[in-house]
């Protein structure tokens, strides 16, 4: 149809192939499909000229209009992919990542005033496709085949309690000492269940079911309960990384650490992202990959480690 447009509006099949940016060959296969899908021919054709048919001329009249329409909803959705506006649709895991994705949604509000984001935190695993969703986060290993995954960086579990908590019940010296003392545990949101603590083991990362004194759904409230002197928990490094420098948790058992889990941000195709998608996720990639901020080394561990050890006298 656009063929036919052209070469009604320009009188000439080459001009209307050099329009299109395709050969002539092909506008004249195109014209003549149309005709034979019409079963009518539309131009009156000679070697220097075509000139439209009665035919011709009511079908241009009827189709103008619509063909316009569509090449105007065709530049609205390539203009609306350039603009920083619009919905942003955000998944990932209630644990860990709300204190993670929060400076990040600030500074690309500041950036970007016009895009909405739209942010769902559920540590259960939905529908990529059913649900919409432009970003998302997820913790453990890369996501499914068809997502496009970039790790972030590695999830650090580590063994925590406040100075007031080891003054009180005493400091561990194995994993064998865990069932002396007051430990929480994360209770998953999709069973119900209690996750163990994943620990490292030598080469092995093994999960040590731990008979909890506190249990919760929700890490800002373990964590808490941890700063207050309540409880030992195993929490993430990005959670931790802060109360550690500070002093007011002391990691312990080190050589347990565990860090087999990573961060990743995922979405659906690196090429046909609206703008507001891909300056989100290059702002997370440039905020938090390595994630240096977030990760402790092990000789800061160590060393986090000695100094509340001596403060404890």
């Amino acid at each position: 149809m656009t063929t036919f447009v052209h070469t009604a509006e320009l009188g000439n099949l080459s001009k209307a192939a050099e329009a299109q940016q395709i050969s002539p060959q092909a506008a004249s296969k195109a014209l003549g499909q149309l005709e034979v899908y019409l079963g009518v021919r539309l131009f009156h054709r000679t070697t220097r000229s075509m000139s439209l048919t009665e035919e011709g001329q009511r079908f241009l009249e009827a189709t103008q209009p619509s063909l316009l329409g569509l090449q105007q909803a065709l530049q609205t959705v390539r203009q609306a992919r350039e603009e920083n506006a619009g919905p942003l649709r955000i998944v990932g895991p209630r644990t860990v990542l709300q204190p993670l994705i929060g400076p990040v949604l600030d500074e690309y509000c500041r950036l970007y005033p016009a895009v909405q984001p739209e942010i769902q935190l559920d540590d259960r695993v939905g529908n990529w496709v059913a649900d919409r969703v432009d970003v998302g986060f997820r913790l453990g290993n890369a996501p499914e085949e068809g997502l496009i995954a970039r790790r972030l960086f590695p999830l650090q579990l580590i063994i925590c309690a406040s100075p007031v908590y080891l003054r009180k019940h005493g400091v561990p010296r194995g994993l064998q000492d865990l069932g002396a003392h007051r430990c929480s545990a994360f209770r998953r949101s999709n069973d119900g269940r209690i996750a163990p603590w994943r620990v490292q083991v030598g080469e092995e990362v093994q999960e040590r079911l731990v008979t909890p004194a506190f249990s919760t759904n929700d890490e800002e409230v373990e964590l808490r309960a941890a700063l207050s002197g309540t409880i030992m928990g195993q929490f993430a490094g990005s959670t931790a990384a802060p109360h550690i420098r500070a002093g007011r948790l002391i990691p312990l058992l080190l050589d347990h650490v565990c860090s087999d889990y990573s961060l990743y941000l995922y979405y659906g195709s690196r090429a046909a992202q609206p703008a507001r998608v891909r300056r989100f996720i290059d702002l997370v990639i440039a905020r938090l990959t390595e994630g240096q901020e977030l990760v402790l080394g092990a000789e800061e561990l160590q060393q986090a480690h000695a100094c509340g050890m001596a403060d404890l006298g």
